[in-house]
């Protein structure tokens, strides 16, 4: 890796105070922006609160033209607060509340720059998180598409996610409700809304007719005709959904998440599949798998189409038309498909060797971490922009710990 992966992935620790971390470098070698976007879909009530309109916020990260503005914060001072308390926050890491100072690490994306446009537009992707999961981290990998020439929609899912921070620094944090498969099916069809809301109004943006003070440039640079969308578990899961009912998506794909509202395991539970499952996509979708060690056995799941532990892989496979591939990285964890495979092994003295496996697996944090970008880079580079850099070959060993199950 580069001496940016290296040190981003190194950590700081002092015994005077909170632990600080850092946010690995982008690898695209592109100056990047990032903005904020306060959408609300008048025509929606909110799912979760259906007395209010649906209201979202968005992420746009993109090329930059220049090192213009203070780079972003991995995490406000509100976000922070409010997800140091969350049990589906950062407290779900295992480790004391006040041991971490969670707003010191900062993005490489400078808030409010200006948008490169002499070499743009540029393809649109938009991201969706995992259950339960705001979009502030995956700015591994979103921040470093952005640097390759994408422009990049990061959704957090408003009362699903533990806390969205709200222009003016009000805060929503998720109701209490029980995880059922009628919430989840509620949740999966809120997601697909707002994917679909999102789209609608990326072409307002370009135009500037959206008023929101946009970084100089930043409509022109987007180009609505190529958009792709990728996810993490859940929202590997919305990416799917939104393709099957939004034909603008033309290339997607899914980091370890079920394609399921209700996912048939442990044995004997209802299953869901979605429609992408039972319909299959006509479009080009990448799966990309972890493993699952049973704490009890040691037995290993492989996340692929070939494990019978998640039907809705096999099914999805079968019945999809277009291109596709299934990837699965040894030696990972599930969690490890988020920021949190930059973040845990920094912090690892404070949360114990046995946490930092369940969270992230055993493969080297550096050498996932460039895997997974590479993958996803390479993906969208073939789909969108028609350039192939060869690494979706059967058999290529360009990163030794990603193994070809179909």
């Amino acid at each position: 890796m580069s001496s940016g992966h290296t040190s981003g992935l190194a950590g700081s620790l002092s015994a005077a105070g909170p632990v600080e971390f850092t946010i690995p470098a982008p690898a695209g070698g592109l100056t990047i922006g990032t903005t904020e976007l306060h959408l609300v879909d008048t025509s929606r009530p909110d799912p979760w609160k259906p007395d209010r309109r649906r209201e979202l916020m968005a992420t746009v990260t993109y090329p930059a033209d220049r090192h213009d503005g203070p780079r972003a914060p991995w995490l406000s001072d509100g976000l922070a607060a409010a997800l140091d308390d969350s049990p589906d926050g950062l407290a779900g890491l295992g480790i004391p509340p006040g041991a971490v100072d969670w707003t010191s690490a900062r993005r490489h994306a400078r808030t409010g720059a200006p948008a490169k446009t002499e070499d743009g537009p540029y393809p649109v992707v938009v991201f969706s998180p995992g259950f339960a999961m705001p979009k502030e981290f995956a700015a591994v990998l979103t921040d470093d598409l952005a640097s390759r020439g994408y422009a990049v929609v990061s959704l957090s899912h408003t009362y699903e996610a533990p806390a969205v921070e709200f222009p003016g620094g009000r805060i929503e944090q998720a109701p209490a409700w029980e995880v059922n498969p009628g919430t989840m099916k509620t949740a999966i069809d809120t997601r697909v809304a707002d994917s679909r809301f999102v789209l609608d109004r990326l072409p307002l943006l370009a135009d500037d007719t959206e008023r929101h003070a946009l970084p100089r440039g930043l409509g022109r640079s987007l180009d609505l005709s190529r958009v792709g969308m990728f996810g993490h578990s859940y929202g590997g899961f919305t990416a799917a959904e939104t393709m099957y009912r939004d034909r603008r998506v033309a290339a997607g794909i899914n980091l370890d998440g079920v394609l399921a509202s209700a996912f048939g395991f442990p044995e004997g539970t209802p299953y869901v599949p979605g429609e992408a499952v039972k319909h299959g996509l006509d479009r080009p979708f990448l799966l990309m798998g972890s493993e699952l060690a049973d704490p009890v056995t040691g037995d290993v799941d492989r996340h692929s189409h070939t494990d019978p532990y998640d039907r809705s892989w096999a099914e999805f496979w079968a019945n999809h038309r277009g291109w596709k591939r299934d990837l699965l990285l040894r030696g990972s964890a599930h969690l490890g498909y988020s920021d949190l495979q930059a973040v845990v092994p920094q912090l690892s003295s404070l949360a114990g060797s046995a946490k930092t496996r369940e969270l992230i697996g055993t493969i080297d944090p550096g050498r996932s971490v460039a895997a997974q970008r590479d993958l996803v880079g390479a993906f969208f580079d073939l789909h969108l922009r028609g350039q192939d850099r060869r690494l979706f070959e059967l058999g290529s060993t360009r990163h030794p710990g990603v193994e070809f199950t179909g």
